[in-house]
């Protein structure tokens, strides 16, 4: 197995053990929230600018798409599964822990919101922020990681060494490379 093989593996690692996470605190979170904080169902005041409460989205992000269609967490489903599927290549490829778990984060979140999906036929969100009697629509961690998620992404995309990205070579500094700039 060449070196760039190994960190490619380590890198996977983490991201899938992310991933895993995020989909186990993500689901106790949810449980936590129906079964005993939100029983009856109401809102909770934290602070002058973010409460707790009880949502059900059908549709995605910012209640995109959220109609009462029966099929709706089914094909919203399969969808977020199909977008898992190529995310997880891109995870076995990647070299970089980072970029990893910025991967995991968006594949757990991911799974987190398809398991509500599949069990409610919604996803459970109990999450308030607002300002100025302005509120952000209500997300849960799921969410939460997807953001944080894409926002690493972003900046790995922006400011990561390109050998992190291509799958080539063995992970070394372009600096080792001989005189001609070849290998």
């Amino acid at each position: 197995m060449t070196r760039g093989a190994m960190r490619a593996d380590g890198a996977a690692k983490v991201g899938i053990a992310v991933a895993i996470l995020v989909v186990a605190l993500d689901q106790a979170s949810k449980w936590w929230m129906l079964e005993h904080v939100m029983r009856p169902p109401r809102v909770i005041e934290l602070t002058g600018f973010f409460n707790l409460v009880m949502g059900w989205n059908r549709g995605v992000s910012f209640g995109l798409f959220n109609t009462n269609s029966p099929y709706n967490a089914w094909v919203l489903s399969a969808i977020a599964l199909v977008i898992v599927m190529a995310l997880a290549v891109w995870l076995r490829r990647a070299r970089s822990p980072l970029l990893a778990a910025a991967l995991g984060l968006v594949i757990g979140g991911a799974l987190g919101n398809v398991v509500d999906r599949l069990r409610f036929g919604a996803v459970f969100d109990f999450l308030d922020l607002h300002a100025a009697g302005y509120h952000w629509p209500a997300f849960n961690l799921a969410d939460s990681a997807i953001t944080v998620g894409a926002v690493m992404l972003v900046v790995d995309s922006l400011f990561a060494r390109p050998e992190n990205h291509n799958g080539k070579g063995d992970g070394s500094s372009g600096s080792e490379k001989g005189a001609n700039g070849g290998p």
